[in-house]
């Protein structure tokens, strides 16, 4: 009984929150980035620090439901095929929140393995890191979004003490548009071997911010380009070729490249209808590629850098937006494995599929599809994040039921599933499919111990909102350890990756802030 009472009242407190986050044009934004009551007051939130970079608070709940399960293992590195360095971004596993300009979302490094884990976690008030690298002096370098706006930080990766941090764009919280799943200039950015950062801003143009030695952050170059989008659209994200040109996608459906020397811009226009909702993935032979919510797509850059469509191929988009979707159409950024392959995945009914296409130039259109396999749930499928490159094969996490916050409170959760997709000469195949519930999380392999990390949320009869790390074995599927961070809302990842550091140390964002785990 009083285990209910004490679930009761904590389940009460985040619908409060949830309830009270309808957006007002006229809340001002405190210090500590939470706002204040005439916006989006949150009563249901715990109190958080003034302090940025204190803990997020924990409730009582905490001691009601496992702090661990599972056991600790020995590393089994995973062999997979290697991927080139882009000369224009930082380090593989460094550069942007799909770790390199394959996107595989894969790291060289060994994460934690389950023994003697220790966490630490900073609050930010109400903003979110979700876009992540790592400058040359191993820091945490994040694009992190809150109500009222964009916010470039530099972190510590141990203390996750802010070191610095520079607003890039302010929301204009009187549009329709949702902030919580607002695309818009501000989810993507890449980071450059001179710790230069390159993102996209709401009053759509390209921010280029440096990070001193220091941890100082210092705007450098803007370029702006309003004129090559419509009134209404916005830019979604910025990717970089192997010859240096930086190239940027609008929502609407607008591709251009920037010539960083000169100012150049060029600009390709999709077919009507199309947009443009995830990050941008290229390859030493020139290629940039794209899904848009018709077609995935290959670009080449012609020799005045006009982007030019090299293949574009449709996949099943579906009837509808699927729960757990922000749009018709695939939610993955493409992955690039070895010298052939990329993968995505589509939004078809009733079961979405993984689809892993041929990327080379000259290829016969009927022979560009390589196989197609459908994947988890049938009826409940669907996935708004990237597909996971681990040696010849791919990780997909179920997405299906994420309607926001309130699809997670009260115990509830979303549709369960984390499966494996093997490839060869022959074609694809699910090796496994593990029940873990992982409502949002971007997944990361770990190469170096043969673990891919998600960030659950097991559905509770007692009303308790419990989030894990959850490490799963690539090879056989198996669930080997499981790490509570906490529970109530302020867990919530909403969207965010996970990162792997230099140091092998976890990082995943929440609303408020940034948790830390690693082995002790």
């Amino acid at each position: 009984m009083r285990l209910r009472s004490l679930a009761a009242t904590a389940a009460a407190g985040v619908l409060a929150l949830t309830l009270a986050s309808a957006p007002s044009a006229t809340g001002s934004v405190r210090t500590d980035g939470t706002l204040d009551a005439d916006g989006f007051a949150l009563p249901g939130l715990p109190a958080l620090p003034t302090i940025p970079g204190l803990p997020i608070p924990p409730l009582p709940t905490d001691l009601l439901v496992p702090r661990f399960t599972g056991a600790a293992v020995t590393a089994q590195p995973l062999d997979a095929p290697p991927v080139p360095q882009n000369p224009w971004l930082a380090p593989n596993g460094r550069s942007s929140m799909h770790n390199d300009a394959y996107s595989t979302d894969a790291y060289a490094v060994s994460g934690p393995t389950g023994r003697a884990l220790t966490m630490r976690t900073a609050s930010y008030g109400i903003r979110e890191c979700a876009t992540m690298a790592f400058d040359s002096h191993d820091r945490i370098v994040g694009l992190c979004g809150g109500l009222e706006g964009f916010t470039m930080m530099v972190i510590d990766p141990v203390t996750l003490r802010p070191v610095s941090q520079l607003q890039l764009s302010a929301r204009d919280l009187g549009k329709a548009a949702n902030p919580f799943t607002d695309l818009c200039g501000g989810t993507y950015f890449f980071l450059d071997g001179q710790d230069r950062a390159y993102a996209t801003t709401t009053r759509s143009a390209i921010a280029e911010v440096q990070v001193g030695a220091d941890g100082g952050l210092s705007k450098g170059r803007t370029w702006p380009l309003t004129s090559y989008l419509g009134a209404d659209d916005c830019l979604v994200a910025t990717g970089v070729d192997w010859s240096g040109r930086v190239w940027w996608f609008s929502q609407q459906g607008t591709v251009g490249t920037l010539d960083r020397a000169t100012g150049a811009v060029k600009a390709l226009e999709l077919p009507d209808g199309e947009g443009i909702y995830n990050s941008v993935s290229s390859d030493e032979t020139g290629g940039v590629y794209f899904v848009s919510t018709h077609r995935s797509y290959r670009l080449d850059a012609a020799a005045d850098g006009t982007p030019e469509i090299t293949w574009a191929i449709p996949y099943d988009r579906g009837s509808a937006k699927k729960p757990g979707m922000l749009s018709q159409g695939s939610g993955t950024s493409p992955t690039l494995i070895g010298e052939r392959w990329i993968a995505i995945a589509d939004n078809a009914d009733p079961q979405s599929h993984v689809i892993v296409y041929d990327r080379r130039r000259g290829v016969p259109d009927g022979e560009r599809e390589h196989c197609s396999v459908p994947v988890l749930q049938g009826g409940a499928s669907t996935t708004e994040n990237s597909l996971v490159a681990a040696g010849n094969s791919l990780i997909i996490e179920n997405n299906y039921g994420y309607a926001g916050v309130q699809s997670t409170l009260l115990g509830k959760s979303t549709t369960p599933g984390v499966s494996r997709v093997m490839i060869d000469d022959e074609g694809c195949h699910v090796a496994w499919t593990n029940p873990t519930v992982a409502p949002t999380s971007v997944p990361k392999a770990s190469l170096g111990n043969g673990l891919v990390y998600v960030y659950s949320k097991p559905p509770r009869k007692d009303l308790l909102d419990a989030w894990y790390v959850t490490a799963i074995d690539i090879r056989t599927g198996e669930t080997r350890w499981s790490r509570l961070t906490g529970t109530g809302i302020q867990w919530n990842n909403h969207y965010a990756a996970i990162y792997l550091g230099p140091d092998g140390a976890l990082y995943v964002a929440t609303i408020v802030g940034l948790i830390r785990l690693a082995d002790g």
